[in-house]
């Protein structure tokens, strides 16, 4: 990977903190729900943004 500038490597500091914001946030909207759909609904949520978290850590390998 290119070396990245401040200003870039500082963008994907503030998403993978965002990510991870959205992760925390629709993981504790499951657990406060007692209907099923909108807690996989939620869940499935908070999953994509984990995968969201997770490609960008990989890019900065």
């Amino acid at each position: 990977m290119a070396d990245l500038t401040m200003t870039e490597l500082k963008g994907v500091e503030d998403e993978l903190g965002a990510e991870k914001l959205m992760i925390l946030k629709y993981k504790n909207y499951a657990q406060m729900t007692a209907d099923p759909t909108i807690r996989s609904l939620c869940e499935q949520i908070a999953a994509q943004h984990k995968n969201h978290y997770d490609t960008l850590m990989g890019n900065l390998s």
